[in-house]
């Protein structure tokens, strides 16, 4: 229930405080990237078929399905002496920091090769509803503190500290095996520069973590409704409720978001065995080719995220009445990125395809949380982010899936799957020109 007749505007904060809201995401983001850089090529290493990829890309989206909304649900509910989000991010924090350090050793712990592969799955598991527990409280404090007026703003340094985080883990195996750290390892043993990469990871998610709670002061129950104009004890709706009285630009948004994400899964899924295969020639995810190709996908990753925070500078003087067509264009040049990757021979050329590719990430990142919170009451935010992460996690799960049959039907070619990324975000691209038209 609102209460518009006592609602106060949220205060204008200091940048300094915007920054601290978001500061824990530069740490989530370093381990979520190590992650999703690095899976298909840990997999690989570990002994799983290129073919039985897409069921192990499944662990990370059914994590966020379920966690995401469970969080901001129940944060919705929690008021303590350590805040409303904040309590959610120091588990997940923990867990996450300790599955981080477990990953890179589940070849060297005596197991045999299967063995080894299911440790490794479960502890993907495991890392992927730490990483999800994590990331929710850090988006949400930012619709909870920030008024209208600075959201825009902040959701921009969020999306900078989350790009900053991705190019940091995304070098980092890279620079390692440049000084000298070995990249390459007995069949089935993660190599160093990965392993290390993991560990580094760890230590900066802990730090940035400390940082944001000694410096993120959450509203009490009194202040939080009087700012938001609702009642401290308002009428408890339940979850479908909500979905089905979610506005129309949730669904709309969901639209776009299902093909965005579908491009990207194949990314993460494929991304190190197709460039392999065009730049190196190499299959065998245990040669010298097919590891070097793995660090340069990591360099192409922060390619990737630095055409995502230069985008964002461009994106920030859009005018509102032309969002959805900024929206759609970036969407179109990401496609572009991905389509050039089937045909594109030297890795360096593949840096502009990833700078493209980081303009769509860019808008992806920037513009469907915007939207979604301006068009929320501030009752349920973090129920409805949580549930707004299906239109992320839904679309993972379904091209995990669908992999298994257009991976052989495509001749079993990585990079081919790439080529039905680009297809996607032509798709998203059309979506978000002709369903946001009006209401961005």
């Amino acid at each position: 229930m609102t209460n518009e007749g006592t609602r106060q505007k949220l205060p204008t904060l200091p940048l300094h405080t915007i920054w601290m809201l978001s500061f824990a995401f530069f740490g989530v983001q370093m381990g979520f990237s190590l992650q999703s850089s690095n899976l298909g090529r840990l997999l690989q290493t570990l002994g799983a078929d290129p073919h039985s990829l897409g069921w192990f890309f499944i662990l990370p989206p059914a994590a966020g399905l379920f966690v995401q909304p469970i969080i901001g649900r129940l944060s919705d509910k929690t008021w303590n002496r350590f805040g409303r989000r904040m309590p959610y991010l120091i588990i997940g924090t923990v867990v996450s920091a300790i599955v981080m350090f477990l990953l890179p050793n589940a070849g060297n712990l005596g197991f045999k090769a299967t063995i080894a592969l299911i440790f490794g799955a479960i502890t993907i598991m495991f890392m992927d509803t730490s990483f999800n527990m994590a990331m929710q409280p850090i988006k949400m404090v930012v619709g909870d503190t920030v008024n209208e007026e600075q959201k825009g703003y902040a959701y921009s340094v969020q999306s900078f500290l989350a790009n900053a985080g991705s190019v940091l883990a995304s070098i980092f195996p890279f620079a390692l095996t440049a000084m000298g750290v070995a990249n390459t390892a007995k069949p089935g043993v993660i190599p160093d520069s990965v392993a290390i990469s993991f560990y580094v990871g760890a230590i900066v998610l802990v730090i940035t973590t400390i940082i944001a709670l000694i410096n993120v002061k959450e509203y009490d129950p009194e202040t939080y409704a009087k700012y938001h104009g609702i009642q401290e004890e308002g009428p408890k709706e339940s979850v479908m409720h909500l979905l089905t009285h979610a506005p129309s630009i949730f669904w709309k948004l969901a639209v776009v978001q299902f093909f965005s994400w579908v491009a990207f899964q194949y990314l993460w899924t494929y991304g190190t065995g197709a460039i392999a295969d065009t730049v190196w020639h190499a299959t065998d995810a245990h040669s010298a080719g097919y590891q070097a190709a793995g660090n340069w996908f990591g360099v192409l990753s922060a390619v990737q995220s630095i055409g995502a925070v230069l985008w964002a500078l461009v994106l920030t003087k859009v005018k509102p009445a032309q969002e959805c067509f900024a929206y759609g264009g970036s969407l179109l040049l990401g496609a572009l990125g991905f389509g050039s990757i089937l045909f594109v021979h030297n890795q360096w050329a593949l840096l502009v395809s990833f700078m493209l590719i980081g303009f769509a990430w860019s808008a992806i990142l920037a513009y469907p949380f915007t939207f979604l919170t301006n068009a929320l009451d501030g009752k349920n935010n973090g129920t409805y982010l949580g549930l707004f992460n299906g239109a992320i996690t839904i679309p993972q799960i379904v091209a995990s899936v669908a992999s298994f049959g257009l991976f052989p039907l495509l001749g079993s070619s990585m990079p081919h799957m790439l080529l039905v990324s680009a297809i996607a975000l032509i798709i998203a691209a059309l979506s978000a020109v002709r369903l946001l038209r009006g209401h961005v």
